[in-house]
């Protein structure tokens, strides 16, 4: 039995005009090497699958050629061109640094280097996922790659170039390689199929391209699984079927149901996908990837960016002139807002199909009521609606009756008693933007009512909680250079003497003086926050035998003890102290 090899290794690319979806890379380099302007080191970065390694291989291959073609290619035919050809040139090392990425293994590396090669001009040295070399190899590998020997030219690859020391890529001539696109690989997959006596599909070759996310390794992967199930007939459902793909039939049949406004027929669908085992996340991103080609293929200009076949491009093409434009914009938005919300959604399954039911609404007439795209505008409907009487004859009157028949159904507010206004603390803040002297205030405007006001103005009864809330607000927006000030306010006890008097005592003479300076604006202040315009504050000082200040914690605490030995009982049992 033939030992079989796998297409990537059976189709990989022998000269540089065989790479797939490279070519301006390509012709560089063939340019290079025929005016043999050739870098000491070179960088070739890109995804995985793309063809880094193998244009370095064509490279090593090409220069040491002994008579190499007009266009920069290699003979094939001399000795130098056969041994690589059957793996058994000394001038071409490989070195896959992921596993080699010691300093020993560099300083392996750069004894080798220093050996010329026996036939040809160069020495070739590849080291692939350079990136996995460590800090110390790179450090050991910089002056070798700086100004290596004449002979010696060194071809680095990487998927992350980002990884790679800036002094190491300053060194090199950096090539990045670009993703290959469905068109490309479309193409040299129909080669591989004519070559082998496949029959292939070009809607089943593009669904390979596709799943191979640009890396044409990855796509001829998946054509070998694909001729292993369909028995070398590669069709459209046999792909599909092979790679659990999401059929192009369910999202066409998904938007015209849209277009119709069946919500129930498109959850029925739905969970139709879903009992076939595909993910719902990635139904809904693929869901969001057909309205962008639905938008795509209603305009020529940006036809060239879908990437079908022919046959599911004229579907495209005929059910995007169905769709508005708009419908389109805000069914994306839905479907993009899905996605980023699916992860973090308790219920994932709710999630889609509102979705579908929220695209399902998208073309009534009163869509924009619908959150599509938008926030939806905001309308308050009438409760009641009045019913107009017209008149029989001109000089027809209302009568008592048609009165009573257009009274509002609403009930009369009453009147309701004396209200006590409700504050919590914090609700009120104030900044004081003006440096105010030293008997200033926060000021407080109260708008003289008027004639109708007064009658109707009602004083709230006062009691002492709210009292002691509004003048300990007062005392804290004091300007800051009242600091002393409104802590001395904070310390004192309003008292209420009667419903609309109050009282406060102070220690002595020079903080009556200070708090008769400010009489007037804290009876402005607390008429305004109570709702009372007859509020009226009086200042005087206590007499000696009052206890007029206030008791630190150890005081505090030495009266409590006298009270209840018991405490200082328990201090010392547990060593506690007062702070």
């Amino acid at each position: 039995m033939e030992n079989y090899i796998v297409s990537a290794r059976k189709y990989r690319p022998s000269t540089f005009d065989s790479v797939v979806g490279q070519r301006a890379l390509t012709t560089t380099l063939k340019n290079a090497i025929a005016t043999g302007k050739l870098a000491h080191a070179y960088l070739f970065c890109g995804p995985r699958g793309v063809g880094k390694t193998t244009c370095a291989r064509i490279f090593a291959k090409t220069i040491n050629c002994l008579s190499p073609s007009a266009n920069g290619e290699a003979c094939n035919q001399c000795e130098s061109c056969q041994a690589f050809n059957e793996q058994r040139s000394y001038n071409i090392h490989e070195l896959d640094a992921a596993s080699n990425n010691s300093v020993e293994d560099i300083r392996t590396l750069i004894d080798q280097v220093r050996i010329p090669p026996q036939i040809g001009k160069y020495k070739v040295y590849i080291i692939d996922e350079v990136h996995m070399l460590s800090q110390s190899a790179f450090n050991a590998f910089l002056k070798t790659l700086e100004e290596p020997p004449h002979h010696a030219i060194f071809i680095l690859a990487t998927t992350e170039k980002h990884k790679i020391l800036p002094t190491i890529l300053s060194r090199c001539q950096i090539y990045d390689f670009n993703r290959i696109n469905v068109q490309d690989a479309v193409s040299h997959l129909q080669y591989v199929a004519q070559k082998e006596g496949i029959q292939a599909e070009p809607e089943a070759l593009t669904i390979i391209a596709q799943k191979a996310d640009g890396g044409m390794r990855d796509a001829l992967s998946i054509f070998d699984q694909v001729v292993s199930f369909t028995g070398g007939n590669i069709t459209y459902q046999g792909v599909i079927e092979n790679l659990n793909v999401l059929d192009y039939e369910y999202y066409f049949r998904l938007v015209d149901l849209f277009l119709e406004n069946k919500a129930a027929d498109t959850m029925v669908l739905l969970n139709e996908i879903l009992r076939k085992g595909f993910d719902a996340h990635h139904f809904i991103t693929g869901l969001a990837s057909h309205f962008r080609d639905l938008l795509v293929s209603k305009d020529p200009i940006t036809l060239p960016l879908l990437e079908v076949g022919a046959s599911i491009r004229e579907r495209y093409q005929q059910q995007a002139q169905k769709c508005d434009q708009k419908f389109l914009y805000r069914a994306m938005k839905l479907c993009n807002d899905c996605d980023l919300n699916y992860r973090t959604s308790k219920n994932k399954r709710l999630l889609v199909e509102l979705t579908l039911i929220q695209c399902a609404q998208l073309t009534l007439p009163d869509a924009d009521d619908i959150i599509g795209g938008r926030s939806p505008k905001k309308r308050l409907k009438p409760l009641f609606k009045q019913q107009v009487v017209t008149p029989t004859t001109p000089q027809a009157q209302p009568q008592a009756g048609d009165v009573a028949a257009r009274k509002s159904p609403l009930p009369e507010l009453k009147e309701e008693k004396r209200k006590i206004p409700v504050m919590k603390a914090g609700q009120i803040g104030m900044s004081i933007r003006h440096r105010a002297t030293q008997t200033e205030a926060p000021k407080v405007t109260t708008p003289t009512p008027t004639n109708n006001q007064q009658s109707s103005y009602e004083d709230y009864v006062v009691y002492e909680k709210d009292l002691n809330y509004y003048w300990r607000e007062f005392a804290q927006r004091l300007p800051v250079e009242e600091k002393a000030n409104a802590s001395r306010m904070m310390n004192l006890q309003p008292k209420l003497l009667n419903d609309t008097t109050f009282e406060v005592g102070v220690d002595n003479s020079m903080v009556e003086k200070y708090m008769k300076q400010l009489l007037p604006n804290i009876q402005d202040y607390l008429r305004e926050k109570l709702h009372n315009r007859k509020i009226t504050m009086t200042v005087r000082v206590f007499e000696a035998k009052e206890v007029v200040r206030a008791y630190s914690q150890v005081e505090r605490f030495q009266l409590m003890s006298q009270k209840n030995p018991k405490l200082m009982k328990l201090k010392e049992v547990f060593g506690l102290e007062l702070s």
